[in-house]
């Protein structure tokens, strides 16, 4: 009992709750009709296609700028990138590094100014950042139709100008990560493993990076501001440094999202994406003033598992579409927990 007690202060009711729930979804499914190898499939699938940009938000809350709400910057960053890449009629894997390689400059510009902005409102970041993340995505709905994109597989068909508000990535890097050595079983379960390679690359440079002397002082300047000044860091570089960092793994987690994904939302599509990432990493763990790698695998696998589950589980069950009202819960749910207890730390 007292082994099962301690094992739950360290990973916290929520998380707790959280995982017996999932796990009796798991349960429950074959009792009505749902296949489980479908939804364990539909699970790591999920898990793969987010676990970047959850990955995203530890630069930012180790350098003490709290959660990032303005992640749809570096998913805007992801996109320019993807539409040029099908603008230049690239494809398969060549076609995703282009994608990223041009994603990446993108976001390091735009990184950097929003860096520049949260150090000028040091102490509101998280609220200042849902804002800027807003007006970016709304910016970009006026961008998108001006871009002088003419691939006739992206611009709408009667104007021959204007970018579609949803573009397929068929016949140019549809799961090009994805199935690299991938494997399926019988016709239902599918592991993409490419993706989990890509994600442990990903989890395993943030790792190192966080062990280097930059990753240090970040750490620092997140722990004690003032500790870290007095030691000759820089503290507004290390923030500035940080953004630009969750900016740049932003937009390279959006196209890992698109590849898997099979389409790239433009226009609003980026609106709420921060929200189930900052969801997730609260769900594993993470504070607003420190998370780590595996905050983000518990986070998740847990958020993506429960968002695969409930919709086929529950509606089965109570035969009424229950999956959008759930996922609301628990997204807003975890962030409000993680809020009040900052507020808290400060009373």
């Amino acid at each position: 009992m007292n082994r099962i007690l301690n094992f739950i202060e360290k990973a916290g009711w929520p998380r707790v709750i959280i995982g017996i729930f999932l796990l009796s979804l798991f349960i429950v499914a074959p009792f009505v009709r749902v296949r489980i190898d479908t939804s364990i499939s539909d699970t790591l699938v999920r898990f793969g296609m987010n676990g970047v940009m959850v990955l995203a938000l530890v630069p930012m809350i180790q350098a003490g700028c709290g959660l990032n709400f303005g992640l749809p910057l570096g998913i805007i960053a992801g996109l320019i990138g993807a539409v040029t890449s099908i603008e230049l009629g690239v494809t398969g894997l060549l076609g995703i590094l282009i994608a990223i390689s041009i994603a990446i400059p993108v976001a390091i510009v735009v990184g950097f100014v929003y860096g520049v902005l949260l150090n000028k409102v040091k102490g509101g970041e998280m609220m200042i950042a849902t804002y800027v993340g807003f007006s970016s995505v709304a910016f970009m709905c006026i961008m998108w139709l001006m871009l002088p994109y003419k691939s006739p597989n992206m611009v709408w068909g009667y104007a021959g100008a204007g970018l579609r508000t949803t573009i397929s990535v068929e016949g140019y890097w549809e799961k090009a990560i994805s199935n690299v050595g991938s494997f399926q079983i019988g016709n239902y379960f599918y592991c993409p493993t490419g993706m989990f390679i890509f994600f442990a690359v990903m989890c395993l440079f943030m790792w190192f990076f966080m062990r280097t002397k930059t990753g240090t002082a970040m750490t620092t300047v997140g722990s004690n501001p003032e500790y870290a000044r007095s030691a000759g860091v820089d503290v507004d570089r290390m923030r500035i440094v940080s953004v630009i960092l969750s900016t740049v793994l932003g937009a390279i987690g959006i196209i890992m999202y698109e590849q898997s994904f099979g389409f790239i939302q433009l226009y609003m599509g980026p609106f709420y994406m921060a929200f189930p990432a900052v969801a997730a990493i609260l769900i594993g763990g993470a504070s607003v003033h420190k998370a780590s790698i595996l905050n983000v695998v518990i986070g998740t696998f847990l958020f993506q598992g429960i968002l695969t589950m409930t919709p086929s589980v529950i509606n089965s069950l109570i035969e009424t579409d229950m999956s959008e009202v759930i996922r609301i819960i628990v997204s807003n749910g975890m962030i409000l927990y993680a809020l009040t207890r900052v507020v808290k730390v400060k009373s």
